[in-house]
């Protein structure tokens, strides 16, 4: 091993030691990145790159999409929408065994068509599903592990935050992985669904049916389906528009933010000037972290290159003689490995950088591949030790919830989701047949 790859090495070890410690993510990028650059080139070097990658990470029209989405899901969560689509679709359900946890599932689906934040959509359906499933006796495991699974869909179903970060870091298509999203989401919203029907109908206890319910009647679920417009217009007009070629995907954040922020004053929540500015609060906190991210991971895969690790590990899978599916095997068990440990976002930031040439290379599809990637960020978001859907939903479902009871809850629905990984892997096409469909 030559000198610039020992120091890449040591750079790695250094960089995971100081996230398990605690150090922002961002700082720790940068802080590893300068002192690795120094040691290989020197000083000057170092902040000429950093320089130069802070300008050129964030001066393109492509990163406007970014703080564009955001906003949406800002005012989206401060609007109301993810109540208004829970209790849609919780009288919609009435009667039917699991019906708060169903509810659940598909509301965590229809917000995330107007948000794409997996922790604030777990932390709302928190603060409203759980409380709502414990007054009609639910099982607490099976209420937290149906929340906490169910907000992971803001991941996968567009205009998912994370497709956008996937954007930047692999250079592909955020319209494209947009679309790719679509059917993996629905398809795990929908065995979510099913998987909590079956367990509720062989476990009355799990989930009981109030009296409440058996007073709903035919016209008043088809009714309460009409809530659900204007979720339901918003991402017609967003994903809709990408699909057929009348938006950038740019362009489309435009439009949803200010459909949202319309339909939040007309609703009466964004009319309140606390929660307006709280909303644009949020938004540019979560934006100005993100950028400060992607400028500590880009300088970081760039000191990285100067290491010769990315060329090195290319060289060596290259030479190496098993089938391909063998070293994407790897490279997966490696994530959820890395995502049990430490936040999905480092995750993807260290190693897209380097193992996404590498994929590509192999023959795989890089919009299958990031979907993949997607799931599993998806699983390891609510694994121990770290699952930070998890967290999240302890932090915001009531003093009496521990991060354990989450855990203990999650078990069944990650099999679900291994269950739809394996569909994802033999069936290619589920996931890239509307990308290809997709107007330019």
């Amino acid at each position: 091993m030559d000198f610039f790859t020992t120091v890449g090495v040591g750079a790695i070890v250094a960089l995971l030691g100081l996230l398990l410690l605690g150090m922002h993510l961002a700082v720790t990028f940068l802080l590893v990145a300068f002192c690795g650059v120094t040691i290989l080139l020197n000083p000057d070097a170092a902040l000429s790159l950093i320089g130069e990658t802070m300008y050129s990470a964030i001066a393109t029209p492509t990163y406007t999409v970014l703080p564009l989405f955001v906003l949406m899901g800002a005012f989206a969560a401060a609007s109301g929408f993810a109540e208004q689509a829970y209790r849609s679709i919780h009288r919609a359900a009435a009667r039917v065994p699991g019906s708060l946890a169903i509810a659940t599932s598909f509301g965590s689906a229809a917000f995330a068509t107007i948000c794409g934040s997996s922790l604030a959509t777990a932390s709302v359906f928190g603060r409203i599903a759980y409380p709502e499933m414990r007054r009609y006796g639910y099982d607490r495991s099976f209420a937290l592990g149906s929340i906490a699974c169910s907000g992971t869909f803001a991941s996968m179903i567009p205009p998912s935050g994370m497709f956008i970060l996937f954007a930047i870091f692999t250079e592909t298509s955020v319209g494209r992985l947009f679309m790719a999203g679509i059917v993996p989401g629905v398809l795990t919203a929908t065995v979510y669904a099913v998987s909590m029907y079956l367990r509720a109908r062989a476990n009355p206890k799990l989930a009981p049916i109030s009296d409440e319910e058996h007073e709903v009647t035919p016209r008043e679920r088809v009714r309460a389906l009409g809530g659900l417009w204007q979720i339901a217009l918003l991402g017609t007009v967003v994903i809709g528009g990408m699909y057929a070629g009348f938006f950038t995907a740019t362009e489309a954040g435009a439009v949803g933010a200010l459909g949202t922020l319309l339909f939040g004053l007309a609703n009466g929540p964004l009319r309140r000037f606390s929660n307006f500015r709280g909303a644009l609060r949020d938004s540019a906190q979560i934006t100005a972290t993100l950028f400060f991210i992607i400028v500590g991971a880009l300088f970081f895969s760039r000191f990285l290159g100067l290491s010769r690790i990315p060329y090195n590990l290319t060289v060596f899978l290259e030479s190496w003689e098993v089938h391909s599916h063998v070293i994407l095997g790897l490279i997966l068990v490696t994530w959820f490995l890395l995502g049990m440990l430490i936040v999905q976002t480092a995750v993807f930031a260290l190693t897209l950088p380097i193992l996404f040439p590498i994929v590509v290379n192999l023959g795989y599809d890089p919009i299958w591949f990031c979907v993949i990637a997607m799931k599993m960020n998806e699983i390891a978001g609510v694994s121990p030790p770290v699952g930070l859907n998890a967290f999240s939903l302890a932090g915001t479902a009531g003093k009496d919830v521990r991060v354990d009871h989450v855990y203990r809850g999650v078990l069944p629905f990650i099999l679900c989701d291994l269950g739809v990984l394996l569909l994802l892997f033999l069936f290619p096409a589920l996931v890239t047949f509307l990308p290809d469909l997709m107007l330019d």
